[in-house]
């Protein structure tokens, strides 16, 4: 699951590839001028961008480059009409990590997804083991000894962030900011609820979360 910003203008294809990736399971802001767009990335922490070049009010490369003189160093995936190999270019050598030209195969541009948030946030890793549970970051489910585990959905956000971060104190206001980026707010004695849960979901797998007094939580 992801949050993604999707900046494009064109209502009509705004609005079915928000729903395409919403049944995928990430959450999705939708902005159709670049000025919205950019405040917007500025503002909020979000795990990839789909952005259109030709915005109004404010150019694509424009908001491209802006956001990456700000810092922000999300993936950025431009999905445009502008097809020449110069704009490819300028389109990469400006920030973007990826490029994809208008017509597309909506399968494409999903795997797109995946391949950009797989490698920012496991290392270009198709599958992730700790002891015998196993996280597939392409089809984005969790297996123990090759059986499918059945999580809610904050369960599995809650397992995902520490996964992401195994070995490592994962801070419960980190923990809570995940959820919150998908719309889940929760408060603290929710999340110990949720890591009981998963603890003794995950038993079997010699995996263990343990807390970590007044700081969070660290799975091992």
């Amino acid at each position: 699951m992801a949050y993604i910003l999707l900046a494009e203008d064109d209502q009509y294809l705004s609005e079915g590839l928000s729903k395409t990736l919403q049944f995928s399971g990430h959450r999705i802001d939708q902005f159709k001028s670049g000025d919205e767009a950019e405040s917007a990335v500025i503002a909020n922490n979000y795990d990839l961008m789909i952005l259109d070049l030709g915005l109004p009010r404010r150019d694509g490369l424009v908001v491209l480059e802006n956001i990456r003189k700000s810092g922000r160093t999300l993936p950025v995936l431009i999905l445009t009409a502008r097809d020449t190999a110069d704009d490819r270019i300028k389109g990469l050598d400006s920030g973007a990590n990826d490029y994809l030209c208008k017509p597309f195969n909506v399968g494409e541009l999903e795997a797109r997804i995946r391949a950009l948030l797989r490698k920012d946030k496991w290392h270009n890793k198709v599958e992730i083991t700790v002891g015998s549970l196993t996280f597939d970051t392409s089809a984005n489910k969790f297996f123990i000894d090759g059986q499918l585990l059945e999580l809610s959905s904050r369960e599995y956000l809650v397992l995902e962030v520490l996964l992401q971060r195994r070995g490592r104190v994962v801070f419960k206001n980190d923990v809570m900011s995940h959820l919150a980026s998908q719309e889940m707010e929760m408060s603290n004695n929710a999340l110990d609820i949720v890591v009981h849960r998963l603890r003794k979901k995950i038993d079997q797998s010699g995996c263990v979360i343990r807390t970590v007094k007044g700081l969070g939580f660290i799975i091992e």
